[in-house]
């Protein structure tokens, strides 16, 4: 039972808490009793005075990295609102499964669910809403590029679409599963490494940072 709650905590204080995910768990509970386990389950369990609903953002099942989650009703609307308002800033590092030429640009791409195929995302001009995201190349290692991305929006599986299609990097990260040559789960190779907010009761700027486990 020890495995199924343990989670590491990096901060901790009476509004929120911010914590480092796995890859290969989900944020949130998903359909099923075999989707219970969660980071807001694993949250809860171990700080059993968080409210019934602490997850103020999201990262993707195999994405590992970086959230906060706050404890009250009061900061879950301030932090909430900041994630809303682009407010807070986020930076994740990736592997590419390939050599990119290019040393740093903004990927702007129209995209939407493709409803015949849940949950990916496709490239969608006519009818797609826009996500954008800041990119620089920081190393090819053995014929894999490893970037920075720093998202300013916040759609499902931006990142991931952004660096596979053809309209965006052209090369898919290493070891997703539903854009690229994965095949496994907790593969893929997308960290959350920084994160930075303003304290939802004192206003004080927080930051946090997390090497990348690849």
């Amino acid at each position: 039972m020890e495995d199924r709650i343990a989670l590491p905590i990096l901060y901790r204080d009476d509004d929120l808490v911010v914590v480092l995910k796995p890859s290969g768990l989900l944020a949130v509970p998903g359909r099923g009793a075999e989707n219970r386990d969660c980071v807001v389950a694993r949250v809860k369990a171990l700080l059993p005075e968080c409210i019934d609903h602490p997850a103020v953002h999201r990262l993707d099942m195999d994405t590992s990295g970086l959230m906060v989650l706050a404890l009250t009703a009061d900061a879950h609307r301030g932090l909430s609102r900041q994630f809303h308002d682009r407010e807070t800033e986020k930076r994740y590092v990736a592997l590419l499964d390939g050599e990119l030429a290019g040393h740093e640009g903004t990927i702007e791409l129209p995209f939407r669910l493709d409803v015949e195929n849940r949950p990916h995302q496709i490239y969608d001009p006519v009818h797609g809403k826009t996500g954008i995201t800041h990119w620089k190349k920081l190393a090819v290692e053995n014929g894999r590029t490893r970037v920075e991305f720093r998202p300013v929006t916040g759609r499902t599986h931006q990142l991931r679409l952004h660096a596979a299609s053809t309209h965006g990097l052209g090369i898919p990260i290493l070891g997703d599963r539903l854009y690229g040559a994965g095949t496994g789960q907790g593969r893929l190779r997308l960290h959350a490494s920084f994160l930075s907010f303003a304290h939802p009761r004192s206003g004080e700027r927080l930051e946090f940072h997390s090497d990348p486990p690849f």
